[in-house]
């Protein structure tokens, strides 16, 4: 599907994105704005990730637009998911460089990867252990039905 916009007196057509989706590889030309609507990131973030080097190398259009590509759209949800690990955002920059870097720091990104999952690990056990408290006290209060009881911590 295309779409045409008008700005001041030109108009420019582009394919727009599918619904809630991504375009097939070789039509895959996204703006920021496009981008940030499919990856929930505001465009200042996308600018900011650039900027520190957390973003490889995007492509831009004749006029300096950037063009954001599939496979960015892929690195994305991979820093996303890192985010959600809790990895400091410096660890996250080195990840980056040592992909732009190539083959040769596969056990570096490796030695990495390995101690953010036992990060993770960790934090999944003391959530385990705060989510075994609540069902305690839940349980506690759905057995009380509200009225006065001991509790105990």
């Amino acid at each position: 599907m295309a779409v045409t916009e008008t700005t001041g007196t030109s108009s420019t057509t582009r394919a727009k994105p599918p619904q809630g989706g991504r375009r097939q590889d070789g039509a895959d030309h996204y703006t920021i704005s496009e981008v940030a609507a499919l990856t929930g990131l505001s465009a200042h973030t996308l600018r900011w990730y650039e900027r520190i080097g957390l973003m490889p190398h995007v492509d831009r259009s004749h006029t300096g637009q950037r063009r954001y590509s599939n496979r960015d759209l892929d690195w994305l949800g991979l820093v996303g998911k890192l985010r959600l690990t809790g990895m400091p955002v410096a660890d996250m920059v080195r990840y980056a460089e040592l992909v732009r870097a190539g083959e040769h720091t596969y056990a570096e990104r490796l030695d990495l990867l390995v101690a953010t999952r036992e990060d993770v690990r960790a934090r999944i056990a003391e959530l385990q252990g705060t989510l075994s408290l609540l069902d305690r006290k839940i349980d506690f209060y759905a057995d009380a039905g509200g009225g006065p009881a001991a509790e105990t911590p």
